[in-house]
């Protein structure tokens, strides 16, 4: 089963650098935080699954949790500045 996870691992990770392109190279600014927002999701879970492979799923769910906040109130941020600057 862990060797299951470890391959889900990897794939998420080719994922991440999927959308690390679209950040780097993306035509607006839309297309950057919409890149952002995929990694940080990508990256929680695989924190959960980093922690079902170390049988530590408890301290990693409250760290995913932790970085889930953080991502959610960046993005609102992001948001709202780009309102006030007038973006459509």
């Amino acid at each position: 089963m862990k060797m299951f996870f470890l391959g889900v691992l990897i794939v998420l990770a080719i994922l991440i650098g999927a959308y690390l392109y679209r950040v780097l190279q993306g035509p607006t600014i839309f297309d950057r935080v919409l890149g952002l927002n995929a990694i940080s999701t990508k990256a929680i879970i695989l924190l959960v699954l980093i922690g079902l492979v170390f049988d530590r799923v408890d301290m990693f769910v409250d760290i995913a949790t932790g970085y889930a906040l953080l991502n959610l109130v960046g993005a609102l941020a992001v948001a709202k500045y780009l309102e006030q600057k007038g973006l459509p």
